[in-house]
């Protein structure tokens, strides 16, 4: 992840902090292959480096994180059926393996945040947001569904808050985003880096061995261990999704920049 042009980049400090930047700027950060299996490889790889010791997830430019590249998205609905479930389970992998990082994580979001976005930050310990910050799980607007971070987001912010935003696509500020349990703090824009240095500074203060214990401990009682089984399960479900009708007159319709055929005339 050190090379600059990449989708995703790494860097890591003298104290053990790895600052891990989603960087698409061109497209919002959206999400493409390359950057899933990124951060496929980045997770693993920063679990096994021994000297990490606090994971910072932040976006570049204008925005943390627009969901899926619609554009990548119908490239990959015209594949094969198997190379549609393997990039939904590296895409079901990718969040369900940050979720279960025992490396504290936090999460800095400023501007959009949107589809997986809302998963990569629901799989986060610790969450700040931008006051600027603006969220939605989006993908039913383009006849799709968000399978492989609805775990994540159930445990986050509730099956009653998922069941209202996961469904309608609405989008919804900073504040709402607090009041419902999927971001922790809310910061003026310009405070946001501080914020996150504050609560680092804190985690590094603590035992590491202590704390992915009481990490582990917390998903046994609550249950929140994403099984295999599960995770095969929603990523055949969206990749199956993704091969239907539905889900082809939803990006056809992103790409007209009109309403999908559903909408009532």
């Amino acid at each position: 992840m050190s090379d600059t042009n990449s989708p995703v980049l790494c860097d890591i400090d003298a104290r053990g902090v790895a600052t891990v930047t989603l960087n698409r700027p061109e497209v919002n950060n959206a999400y493409n292959g390359e950057m899933v299996q990124c951060l496929l490889d980045g997770v693993s790889a920063l679990q096994a480096n021994k000297d990490v010791r606090v994971i910072v997830i932040k976006g570049n430019g204008r925005h943390f994180q627009a969901g899926a590249d619609l554009a990548w998205l119908e490239s990959v609905r015209n594949q094969s059926p198997e190379e549609n479930l393997a990039v939904s389970q590296r895409t079901t992998d990718a969040v369900r393996y940050l979720d279960a990082c025992p490396i504290p994580t936090v999460a800095l979001v400023h501007g959009g945040c949107f589809g997986g976005g809302t998963g990569i930050i629901a799989a986060c310990d610790v969450v700040f947001a931008a006051d600027d910050a603006m969220f939605s799980i989006a993908e039913v607007r383009w006849g799709l569904h968000a399978g492989p971070i609805i775990p994540q987001l159930a445990a986050a912010i509730g099956p009653r808050n998922v069941r209202r935003y996961a469904i309608t696509a609405e989008r919804f500020g900073a504040t709402e985003a607090e009041r419902i349990g999927l971001v922790h703090s809310v910061v003026p824009r310009k405070e946001l880096d501080a914020a996150g240095e504050k609560v680092v500074t804190s985690i590094l203060m603590n035992g590491p061995d202590a704390m992915k214990e009481t990490k582990q401990i917390l998903f046994d009682v609550a249950g929140l261990t994403i099984s295999d089984g599960l995770a095969e399960s929603l990523a055949k479900s969206h990749s199956d999704k993704r091969q239907t009708a539905e889900g082809a007159e939803g990006l056809l319709s992103f790409h007209e920049k009109r309403a999908a055929a559903w909408f009532p005339k």
